[in-house]
């Protein structure tokens, strides 16, 4: 009975012994592949810590591929020096395989099994041979979720293989197998941490490109816009060139004694090249495009001289096409008011020059202009919520061309047939851009434009009615500046005897 507990207390001490070595051996496994934070440094320490403490023939990790059809031999611990040497592959439908992956165990193989040969380092005898696998962690793609939630992924696995040596009586002991679960499940966690950790450090760099891929974008954008800047300065020094030029001439030549005729044609030229430069002004500038409102200039002008210079330029362009031209002017039309001149000389020249391309030469152009009073057969509510919102010490003035055709032109076969194709009900004038543009400058200066087509189509005419405030009494307007007549005189005297130079700095200007 002593002898028997003796056996058996000494049996129990063994057990202890051989649980307390294998503790050991798992504490001093786990350390050494946490030393590293690669996954392909954690597998091979994993063999190589594994084959010295297990005396281990060789060690092996079979990882699946892309598409998850084979497994393919990617670590091994004793390397193979055929030259024409390929890592062997195994399907991923092989019951082995298959069972391996189904159960958290380790496996004992068949000497037949299709991962023994290949997990044995080229030599053809070796011992018994085990197998666990190893869960490998998925991470998740977040580029695909507007949510941010991480996808569920089928569950990875690779294969861990351990090989005795040949030629011994070996086989796997309980102690062994418990090792080698413990140390696959530590070597999963290292693995998947390591996985996060360069799939971290991927995203890093991904970002980082992405962040200077942005950053040249940036400089590409600024140096697009600086182009486009310096492109347009160019090109509005090299249009207002010629046009001051041209301007200045004119400013020569209004200080000769001229006929009042010739006076006006001057007048008419310079309003026209102003009102050009206007125009450069606005296509230059991007921003009355973005924005869809343009500069205006609130000034008073002289109502009348704009008329009788609008009227020239009217007589010349009709004289140039082949057009006829009358005006007529209502005797009470106000002279002094205030309003933007070069826009409005803008929008009339508009009218004139649509009316006048856009019908067959031989008519006349007959232009009006008087004041407003009532809605004068304009019923549409537009119209009628305008003029309600009018006050008094304001005039509404309206500029209205038309182009008007003999009988026996209309007649005309020619005639008839160019001018069937030009029918347009008001469709050919709301295409035009520039129309378009004359409409938001129309409205910003408190007015409305509309096109009036005939009954048969043609001829076309169009109405332009602006509102303009009135100026009080002339006194006062002579000092826009807010003095007296007599504080001008003071405020010159200031100035008497005082000579200023002022050179333009182009040469054929000067």
């Amino acid at each position: 009975m002593l002898k028997k507990k003796t056996w058996d207390l000494g049996r129990e001490v063994g057990i202890i012994k051989k649980q307390s070595e294998a503790g050991w051996h798992v504490r001093m496994l786990t350390q050494e592949i946490r030393k590293s934070l690669d996954r392909h440094t954690i597998l091979h320490t994993t063999m190589v810590e594994l084959s010295k403490t297990l005396d281990l023939q060789n060690c092996a990790v079979w990882m699946p591929n892309e598409n998850r059809t084979e497994l393919v031999l990617t670590h091994e611990l004793q390397g193979r020096n055929h030259p024409n040497f390929s890592n062997p592959k195994v399907p991923y439908a092989d019951p082995d395989v298959r069972k391996i992956k189904e159960s958290n165990e380790v496996q004992i193989l068949a000497p037949d099994s299709a991962l023994s040969p290949g997990s044995s380092g080229g030599s053809g005898d070796h011992g018994a041979v085990a197998a666990i696998r190893m869960p490998m962690l998925n991470v998740s793609n977040f580029n695909g979720n507007s949510q941010g939630t991480p996808e569920l992924m089928q569950a990875c696995y690779a294969i861990l293989v351990l090989v005795l040596p040949g030629g011994e009586e070996r086989s796997w002991t309980a102690e062994e197998l418990e090792i080698i679960k413990v140390v696959a499940d530590q070597v999963a966690v290292a693995v998947s941490h390591a996985a996060v950790l360069e799939e971290s450090q991927l995203m890093r760099e991904k970002l980082a490109e992405q962040n200077r891929a942005l950053q040249q974008a940036q400089r590409n954008a600024l140096m697009a816009s600086q182009a486009r800047n310096s492109f347009q300065r160019v090109m509005s020094h090299g249009m207002r060139k010629p046009m001051h030029s041209i301007l200045g001439l004119l400013s020569v030549l209004k200080d000769e004694n001229l006929s009042t005729e010739q006076q006006l044609i001057v007048d008419t030229m310079m309003k026209t090249g102003s009102v050009l430069s206007l125009l450069i002004d606005d296509v230059m500038d991007d921003s009355p495009k973005e924005s869809g409102r343009f500069a205006s200039e609130i000034r008073s002008f002289g109502l009348q001289d704009l008329v009788k210079e609008a009227a020239c330029f009217a007589k010349c362009v009709c004289a140039h096409k082949g057009f006829g031209f009358n005006i007529e002017v209502d005797r009470s039309l106000p002279d002094h008011v205030m309003g933007d001149e070069k826009r409005v000389f803008q929008v009339i020249m508009h009218v004139v020059g649509n009316l006048v391309e856009n019908n067959h030469a031989g008519g006349s152009l007959a232009f009006r202009v008087h004041t407003q009073h009532g809605s004068q057969g304009r019923n549409d509510q537009r119209w009628q919520t305008w003029r309600s919102g009018s006050s008094d010490g304001y005039v509404y003035i309206k500029f209205e061309a038309a182009v008007t055709y003999d009988a026996s032109f209309l007649h005309c076969p020619v005639s008839g047939s160019h001018h069937s194709g030009q029918r347009i009900n008001g469709k050919i004038v709301d295409r035009d851009l520039s129309f378009t543009v004359c409409q938001k400058l129309v409205q910003l200066m408190q007015g409305n434009i509309w096109v009036v087509p005939s009954p048969q189509g043609f001829p076309q005419s169009m109405a332009l009615v602006l509102c303009f405030q009135l100026r009080p009494s002339i006194g006062i307007a002579i000092s826009e500046s807010g003095g007296s007549s007599d504080h001008q005189k003071n405020s010159n005297s200031t100035f008497r005897g005082l000579q200023v130079l002022l050179a333009d700095s182009d040469d054929m200007n000067r």
